[in-house]
């Protein structure tokens, strides 16, 4: 009898050079017990999920950026403080309800995403950028079109994702002085034609759309105005001062970038996003009281931070959460969740 030819061990589904990543890391399994002392209304979140620079804050393993993409929202999702994310992409490309369907499947049933509405929406005019090609600095016919953007932006996320979808946000450039007469007018007609169902906020970047009549309009069609900590708006506190954001079906909050940095500037300081380098405990406090106060009202509360607020979105959120815990005493505690 021949010898029997060894066989060659199997390739797992990842291949050789690609083990499957292990589960979070041990720091955001720490997280449980904070978790457990917040708001049941309350959901903190990040931008997005996809930075190998969270390796020890949220991934157990080093992920590449591509493999985060595709498996990183499955871990992002058992994390016990981040119960929610923005979806970013949605704002530079549609996407479809079988991708929503994708992301849905891969977080708890009681996981909400927040949907950036793609970004023909709210121009008015192209900016005169190179990734605009033919149409930049042209005018724009799908501005504040109900009709494109329940078709592009609200059918396929409401279809796609269904009870795990929270706000679509409808985040608005800078606007030209000379278009602030008629602007909450047409913000109006836009929303009251949207579908009925999903929650609507608005994200302004220029302090002098932050008017009565904006306000009037949002409130008239159960809409939200974001609340966005961002080097562009007025600060946070003025617009607390402005309106009172408890009055409406929810709140909405989006801290992204502190006062003094731009985009680039703010990631070349930052990255690769795995420390807080700049904390702002003004705005913490402020946030970490809203919720406090939302939740008394039973509101649902959306905090969304991103990376170039602090440094590091998940330090963020863990040392929101830790003031809101502390706040809060043991108004909060016992697995209300």
């Amino acid at each position: 009898m021949s010898p029997r030819r060894k066989q060659p061990p199997q390739l797992s589904l990842f291949g050789a050079s690609e083990p499957p990543p292990q589960p979070l890391a041990p720091a955001a399994l720490a997280t449980a017990a904070m978790a457990a002392r917040l708001p049941a209304t309350l959901r903190l979140g990040t931008s997005s999920w996809t930075f190998p620079g969270w390796q020890g804050l949220v991934w157990a393993d080093r992920l590449s950026e591509a493999r985060l993409g595709s498996e990183g929202l499955s871990i992002y999702g058992s994390h016990p403080l981040l119960r929610t994310v923005g979806i970013d992409r949605t704002f530079y490309a549609p996407v479809q309800a079988d991708v929503f369907a994708g992301y849905a499947a891969q977080v708890p049933a009681e996981f909400r995403f927040l949907v950036k509405a793609h970004e023909a929406c709210t121009l008015a005019r192209f900016p005169r950028h190179a990734r605009y090609g033919a149409q930049r600095g042209e005018a724009n016919d799908r501005f504040l079109d109900p009709a494109w953007a329940t078709d592009v932006v609200v059918a396929p996320a409401v279809e796609g994702l269904g009870a795990k979808l929270g706000p679509i946000l409808f985040q608005l450039p800078p606007q030209a002085p000379s278009s602030l007469g008629a602007f909450a007018e047409r913000l109006h007609g836009f929303l009251a034609a949207l579908p009925k169902g999903p929650l609507y906020a608005v994200e302004l970047r220029n302090g002098a759309l932050l008017t009565p009549p904006y306000l009037e309009a949002l409130a008239d069609v159960g809409a939200v105005h974001c609340l966005n900590v961002h080097a562009g708006m007025v600060p946070l506190a003025e617009q607390l001062r402005r309106f009172d954001p408890l009055r409406g079906p929810a709140v909405v909050v989006r801290w992204m970038l502190r006062d003094g940095l731009d985009y680039e500037g703010a990631v070349a300081r930052y990255r690769p996003f795995s420390a807080l380098v700049d904390e702002d405990p003004a705005n913490r406090e402020l946030i970490a009281q809203l919720a406090l106060d939302a939740a008394l009202r039973g509101l649902p509360t959306f905090v969304i931070i991103n990376n170039k607020a602090e440094g590091s979105a998940p330090l963020s959120a863990a040392a929101l959460a830790a003031r809101i815990a502390a706040l809060g005493g043991p108004l909060y505690s016992g697995g209300q969740r």
